[in-house]
């Protein structure tokens, strides 16, 4: 990453709050709103502008209602549960922390926060910024490259792992654009993306090593040496094809903010004072007031 560019800061905000909301023990007000999700959420972000002390960010969140994948695969996500009541209360907040600390949201119809996470980065590095992208989801490796790396979470909120394009390629064998290929062959439960039926990490690892991708695979078939993944192969080339459609991040999410439109703006003292107060942030507030110092 070139550290004369100004930095960019990506937040996948959907991601991030679901994992503190896992990692981050029940907490509530005196009045009974839950707050660990939006804690964690908060302790995170507060961070990142620390650490990376970015000109600019955007923080993405799914938009309401179904996405192109749906449309594309009835199946996609079908057998993902709704999110838990006491998650669901705390986005609203999230939301309003975020605008409350300056920076953008950024969400999209009929698009996934992932998607626009990657339209953002991508034209946030060709107008010039380093991206830090920061997420709970390895899906995004696939965005890495020159100028843009991914931060992802390894354990709660605080401990992390930065990835360029050396490890990814040291973690999976194979480049960051290759992950969709990857994620088509060895599948998603987590989205319900069926991938290749019989076929689990290691072997879509080595078949994305030998034959690059998908496309390159399926019309290099007679290749494969082994008869019975020859046949799985066969099998199951349209649900490969299909998983790869639905595993990559899109890049051209319709969208009128342009990276000079995130430039972190004031914070806004007042609101995030009262946001911390109301959500009894006792511990975070000296951390916001060295902020706002």
């Amino acid at each position: 990453m070139d550290t004369d560019k100004p930095k960019f800061l990506v937040v996948d905000g959907n991601s991030l709050l679901y994992r503190a909301f896992h990692a981050v023990p029940y907490l509530s007000t005196s009045e009974g709103l839950p707050t660990n999700a939006v804690y964690g959420f908060a302790s995170m972000l507060l961070n990142l502008l620390n650490q990376y002390k970015p000109e600019a960010a955007v923080v993405a969140f799914d938009a309401r209602g179904p996405t192109f994948r749906h449309e594309a695969f009835s199946d996609y996500k079908a057998q993902r549960p709704p999110a838990p009541d006491d998650l669901v209360k705390q986005m609203p907040f999230a939301r309003d922390l975020v605008r409350a600390l300056g920076i953008r949201i950024l969400e999209v119809p009929g698009y996934e926060a992932d998607d626009c996470v990657g339209t953002m980065a991508l034209r946030a590095k060709e107008a010039g910024y380093s991206v830090v992208i920061v997420t709970g989801d390895l899906d995004e490796l696939q965005l890495v490259g020159d100028d843009i790396v991914v931060v992802t979470t390894k354990r709660g909120v605080t401990d992390t792992v930065e990835y360029d394009t050396a490890a990814v390629q040291e973690r999976y064998g194979f480049r960051p654009e290759q992950m969709a290929d990857y994620k088509a062959l060895k599948g998603d439960p987590s989205d319900n993306v069926p991938g290749v039926k019989g076929i689990g990490d290691k072997t879509a690892a080595r078949l994305v090593q030998e034959f690059g991708s998908i496309e390159n695979l399926l019309s290099h078939l007679g290749e494969v040496k082994e008869e019975r993944l020859r046949k799985l192969l066969e099998a199951g080339a349209e649900d490969a094809r299909r998983s790869k459609d639905l595993c990559t991040i899109r890049t051209d999410v319709p969208c009128e903010i342009t990276p000079d439109d995130c430039r972190l703006q004031l914070l806004d003292a007042a609101a995030a004072r009262e946001l911390f107060t109301r959500l009894e942030f006792k511990s975070l507030m000296p951390r916001l007031e060295e902020m706002l110092a």
